[in-house]
């Protein structure tokens, strides 16, 4: 065995997800998905194999990257797109008598799920390419349980007088013979399937919830019941996984850039979601952490977050202790499993920020690769590297990754704070009084914080305002106390 692969397969951890191995050209030969990461691909290497085509496999790699994914079902996804995008050799020749099946969603007024091998053209939907069989059936049997169609092959024709099947009492079927569905809600129930295979985990729950809370403000409360049970049930599923798995679009000039970046940070696993993080406030007042995610390189908005900070006074201005609260909060969530963890995550800021980042980590005992980036020069700190940092060409392609996300995470926060600018100026009492306009309300609050602290104010230190004199100091004073 080469030297490079055992160092590989030393780091490689007992968690789901995929692996691709690579030629003495960097291509790719093979690619395929595993429950323990580690096991699977170490046992290519232990023993000589009966097949031929294996044995030529395994003496032409040169290296190794894996996918972490947060369960099996989001492995089997994984590999069937980078399967379907790359072609590699080994996957096409050591399947050439199979044909990769697919989760078909027949063409009827209320349709069915199928597994064929076979691709029509007969108005019917196909999700896949997958690779291997049983793991679909072991998909198919949690759409049963949570998003059940029917499963009887004859023409419905809904009688409400009609008795519905032993399915639909078991909860397998919506009752659509029986009239107990229309087809508009049997619709409804397919495109939330087509989102449960296609990996959009994050859109699914978003229209979930959505439903929840109209049918609890309908006093449904069964039906409110059901969606939250079936919310729940995804987020147990897939470790709580709310995103895509992999975007249809990952092309070669991505891929090559978080290569890149594994390599330039020396990573054990391939980055293809990394958190980025910013801190806003206006003098100390409202300040709030924000994070943005993105995945395969681009933006995944399903996934920001933004945290109003807890641990500082009104108008007292510390950035450090702001991101040490807000990358806390941030990994928090990831233990508990409501929150996808990362591979790799980005501090806006120097090597004091990252020194926070890093003790925010450390107390919650969670383990992440971070790095941060100082806008002036665009260097990149490692953490335990404060006088050394690196300073790549501004044409380097993962700098420009990580300048994105940087710029990102500084437009998201700016967007926060100045959404909850406007909320608080526009519920203003300052505005209720004649010859304050929103402009002026909005310089005597970025000032003072607060309508209440205003009020506190003498006439003397409300004229320090430009504009207000005398007599709109006393109107603005005599307005707020009496209200």
């Amino acid at each position: 065995m080469k030297e490079k692969i055992k160092a590989i397969l030393k780091t490689l951890p007992e968690r789901p997800g995929v692996y691709l191995m690579r030629d003495a050209e960097g291509k790719i030969i093979y690619v395929g998905k595993a429950i323990k990461l580690k096991r699977r691909v170490s046992s290519y290497f232990r023993h000589s194999h009966l097949s031929p085509r294996l044995n030529k496999l395994v003496s032409l790699i040169e290296d190794i990257s894996i996918i972490r994914t947060e369960t099996e079902a989001e492995a089997l996804i994984v590999e069937a797109k980078l399967i379907r995008r790359y072609s590699p050799f080994f996957n096409i020749e050591l399947k050439m008598s199979d044909k990769y099946p697919f989760i078909k969603i027949t063409a009827e007024d209320f349709p069915r799920l199928e597994i064929t091998r076979h691709k029509q053209n007969d108005g019917a939907v196909y999700l896949g390419p997958f690779v291997n069989a049983g793991n679909i059936k072991n998909l198919m049997r949690l759409a049963e349980r949570y998003f059940p169609l029917r499963v009887c092959r004859s023409k419905i024709i809904p009688n409400k007088n009609k008795r519905p099947c032993v399915e639909y009492n078991l909860g397998h079927s919506m009752g659509a013979c029986a009239g107990l569905c229309s087809k508009s809600e049997y619709r409804e129930r397919v495109a939330d399937l087509i989102l449960l295979f296609e990996g959009k985990s994050a859109e699914l729950i978003q229209r979930l919830k959505q439903r929840m809370n109209e049918a609890a403000k309908n006093l449904e409360f069964e039906k409110a019941a059901a969606c939250r049970d079936t919310v729940r049930a995804i987020w147990k599923l897939s470790r709580q996984k709310i995103s895509s798995p992999l975007q249809e679009d990952l092309d070669n000039e991505t891929w090559q850039v978080l290569n890149r970046i594994q390599e330039l940070l020396n990573l054990k696993v391939l980055a293809w979601r990394i958190d980025a993080f910013d801190i806003s406030h206006t003098h100390g007042h409202d300040t709030y952490g924000c994070c943005v995610v993105f995945e395969q390189g681009r933006p995944s908005p399903n996934l920001y977050r933004r945290f109003k900070i807890r641990s500082l006074k009104d108008g007292e201005i510390n950035d450090f202790q702001s991101m040490y609260e807000t990358v806390k909060r941030r990994y928090a969530h990831v233990l508990d499993n409501s929150e996808p963890a990362p591979q790799l995550a980005l501090i806006d800021g120097g090597p004091e920020q990252l020194e926070y980042a890093e003790r925010a980590l450390k107390d919650l005992g969670f383990e992440l690769p971070l790095i941060a980036l100082a806008k002036r020069e665009e260097l990149i700190f490692l953490p335990g590297r404060p006088n050394e940092p690196l300073r790549l060409d501004l044409s380097d392609p993962a700098l420009q990754l990580f300048q994105r996300l940087r710029d990102e995470v500084h437009r998201y926060a700016i967007t926060t704070h100045r959404n909850r600018r406007e909320k608080f100026f526009t519920r203003s009492k300052l505005n209720d009084i004649p010859g304050i306009g929103k402009k002026k309300a909005a310089e005597l609050l970025v000032k003072f914080g607060s309508s209440s602290k205003i009020a506190a104010l003498t006439p003397e230190e409300l004229q320090t305002v430009p504009g207000i004199g005398p007599a709109l100091a006393k109107k603005i004073l005599d307005s707020l106390k009496e209200s």
